[in-house]
């Protein structure tokens, strides 16, 4: 049997992350056009022939530069649909940052369960599949999807990255709160097996209700080790500055920040500014576009586009 031609698109605010996995696959970005309304509404529609094709779509669903989240997944949303009615045999989004991934439980009563709610607009248009990186709770994604879906994780990236920078030196992966420690896991087991080193491991408590954030609680051994904060996402950054003053008191000798998805939202510059951390690294799923000088000076990102490009061609040869 003859195997689907791939296209892979990438919408506008994501064209660049989309270049370079393009360039990982070899193949060139497949036309589009993007149009927008005076009322804020917009069109996405393909410029060559999909169908029988297997499609892809890479579009990262966070807030931007003068789009919303909500505008992100719109453009994603209608422009896979668009690819079904022309004829594509399949169609995976690639959503390298999942919007409102993080309210995947009730916690109050009526909460809502978007992560749930997304997935079944994904499917409503007819999206056979998704990709993304390093989702906020990975049970939750896997649920909430009847489609199938591919979780990138970014544990290999991360130990890529520190573990010739690390070289003998003792070292502890940190969890900022309880629910990311598979994650600090994963990265943890990663950066061992590149170092042919033990590395350690370590927790902080973390409670949040009502926009509050409770919790001292600090379990594991850092004293004259190198700690290694790894958590999903950096949004004010206030996660990561709670445990990195715990990491320091309990006498870690140095102190670096990992995350996959840099947003940097309000406040995010007291990260860079407290004086705490040796280095912050982020993965390219997110432009830092809030930050500016020496904030973003002071930056690392990792390239993201290789595992997605790989992520994606694993999904085209098993059709």
């Amino acid at each position: 049997m003859t195997r689907a031609p791939l296209s892979l698109f990438g919408l506008h605010g994501s064209r660049p992350l989309a270049e370079q996995v393009a360039a990982r696959l070899e193949i060139a970005l497949a036309a589009h056009e993007e149009r927008d309304f005076e009322d804020g509404e917009h069109k996405a529609r393909p410029l060559q022939d999909v169908r029988g094709h297997d499609a892809f779509v890479l579009h990262t669903l966070h807030g931007g530069e003068g789009d919303s989240a909500n505008d992100r997944l719109c453009r994603l949303l209608f422009f896979c649909g668009a690819l079904r009615d022309a004829g594509a045999a399949r169609v995976t989004a690639v959503a390298p940052y999942l919007c409102y991934a993080r309210k995947d439980r009730r916690t109050k009563t009526n909460d809502p369960v978007t992560t749930r709610y997304v997935a079944a607009m994904f499917e409503a248009v007819g999206i056979g599949q998704v990709i993304t990186l390093e989702v906020h709770n990975l049970a939750a994604f896997e649920n909430a999807f009847r489609c199938p879906s591919l979780h990138v994780p970014a544990a290999p990236l991360f130990a890529a990255h520190f573990a010739p920078l690390l070289r003998r030196v003792p070292a502890v992966v940190v969890s900022p709160d309880t629910g990311g420690a598979k994650r600090a896991e994963q990265v943890r087991e990663a950066l061992e097996s590149l170092r042919g080193a033990p590395v350690g491991a370590a927790f902080m408590e973390k409670h949040r209700s009502g926009g509050v954030v409770t919790g001292t609680l600090f379990a594991g051994d850092v004293r004259g080790r190198v700690a290694i904060i790894v958590d999903d996402l950096i949004s004010t950054g206030g996660t990561l500055l709670r445990a990195a003053r715990a990491c320091r008191e309990a006498g870690a000798a140095e102190i670096h920040a990992a995350a996959a998805h840099g947003l940097f939202t309000g406040g995010a510059e007291d990260l860079f500014a407290a004086g705490l951390f040796g280095s912050v690294v982020v993965s390219s799923t997110v432009p830092p576009f809030r930050l500016a000088g020496a904030a973003r000076a002071r930056l690392t990102v990792l390239d993201a586009a290789e595992p997605l490009a790989r992520a994606i061609a694993a999904c085209h040869d098993a059709g």
